[in-house]
């Protein structure tokens, strides 16, 4: 399997998109507990002050957040994401995107080779006719079989001239999200940020499009490096992936499991962990944290429900709660321990997004923020399920043979 998709770390492509190059500066003089310095130890820059974080509780406020960025736009849009569908809302984002472009802004958008695999050509002929331009990351009939099929893009990015920036677990589509509710659109969770922290989001960006494009896009302007004082908000912004040195973000979450002493939630639609993650869940679990695990009762990926099933019931039986939100799809990313940190981005906890695929997460250290995700969390569960049901024995088979594919789900 790994001659066809490519391992974790395929040396020579990561290779070339191994640097960042994100703006350090000098560390916040206050306790913020162990993982900002663990990721500051990694090469990372730390936690910043002054931001205005929001979020985007439904795909609704998500859709009018977009779409008022977009217009609101002077000089750049940068916009990456896994998924960009050729719907009514893909239809409606290219369009205010070709605007921009016949204004003159400078307008990058960015798609994932396999994710949009079908999102190109006519399709996006109205931008590039205007001036913008699209690139695709690792196309994968330009050269396949050659170890990068299993190397993709999952980060979602907008940043709007450099001063506002929307991220999180959404994607561009009818199901994500759309200007009034639709019946069969999937839970999910963004957010907007102002302030120092999106000048991390424009490099990163701007470094995955010369991968992918192969130009350089303008440097971040200095002035934008300093822009402080529109909030009290206090996150560090991380990306994860063969461009980052070691899998920082992994680490972080383990290392908040092993923190945690009064709880430890998690929210994602894929819960494949690995062993050292799902005995750090139990332990914590076994120790009196309350540990939850809410997801999907049924995600639109069959294989990773089956994969999740040993897992689950060991937290269970070790006294964690496996809560199932129903009806209908959860695709939000969320971890929260104590009420010193919520990681909010587009990672989901499984082997692909944490140790293979380029994701982007950002720790928020702030009580009030924090709190606000507690909200939302408790507004689903109210809606959950408890419980997973003991395994069969055809079960536990087939369960152990889908986890042998774990790379892969």
């Amino acid at each position: 399997l790994d001659l066809l998709f490519g391992g974790r770390k395929i040396r020579r492509h990561a290779e070339r998109k191994r640097d960042l190059g994100l703006i350090q500066h000098e560390p916040l003089e206050q306790d913020l507990g162990t993982i900002e310095p663990l990721l500051r130890s990694y090469g990372h820059p730390g936690a910043e002050t002054g931001h205005c974080l929001a979020l985007c509780r439904t795909g609704e406020e998500t859709y009018v957040e977009m779409m008022k960025m977009l217009h609101s736009a002077q000089e750049s849009i940068y916009l990456a994401t896994f998924v960009f569908r050729k719907d009514r809302r893909g239809l409606e984002v290219l369009e205010v995107l070709s605007e921009k472009a016949r204004a003159g802004l400078r307008v990058c958008l960015l798609l994932d080779g396999v994710g949009c695999l079908h999102t190109r050509g006519r399709f996006l002929r109205p931008l590039t006719k205007s001036g913008g331009k699209h690139a695709h990351f690792m196309p994968v009939f330009r050269r396949p079989f050659r170890g990068r099929t299993n190397l993709r893009n999952h980060r979602k990015i907008l940043v709007v001239d450099e001063k506002e920036a929307l991220s999180g677990g959404t994607n561009i589509g009818r199901e994500y999200m759309g200007p009034i509710p639709y019946e069969g659109r999937w839970r999910d969770l963004a957010f907007t940020l102002k302030g120092p922290g999106v000048r991390h989001y424009a490099q990163v960006f701007r470094y995955d499009w010369h991968f992918a494009s192969g130009q350089w896009l303008p440097e971040i302007k200095p002035e934008r490096q300093c822009d402080k004082g529109v909030g009290q908000a206090v996150v560090q912004v991380i990306p994860s992936g063969p461009d980052v040195p070691n899998d920082a973000l992994y680490d972080a979450i383990l290392s908040a499991v092993f923190a945690a002493r009064e709880r430890f939630w998690v929210v994602t639609p894929y819960f494949v962990p690995d062993d050292s993650l799902t005995q750090a869940l139990v332990l914590a679990a076994r120790r009196g944290v309350d540990v939850r695990i809410i997801l999907p009762r049924y995600s639109n990926h069959p294989l990773a429900d089956w994969g999740r099933g040993e897992p689950l019931r060991e937290i269970q039986q070790a006294g964690g709660k496996v809560l199932f939100f129903m009806p209908g799809m959860l695709h939000a990313k969320i971890v929260l321990m104590d009420r010193r940190l919520a990681i909010l981005g587009s990672a989901n906890i499984d082997y692909r997004s944490l140790l293979i695929n380029y994701e982007i997460a950002m720790c928020v250290y702030s009580p009030p923020e924090i709190e606000c995700v507690e909200t939302w969390i408790q507004m689903l569960v109210g809606g959950c399920q408890e419980g997973i049901s003991p395994a069969g024995l055809l079960r536990s088979l087939c369960e152990g043979v889908v986890r042998t594919l774990t790379p892969l789900l």
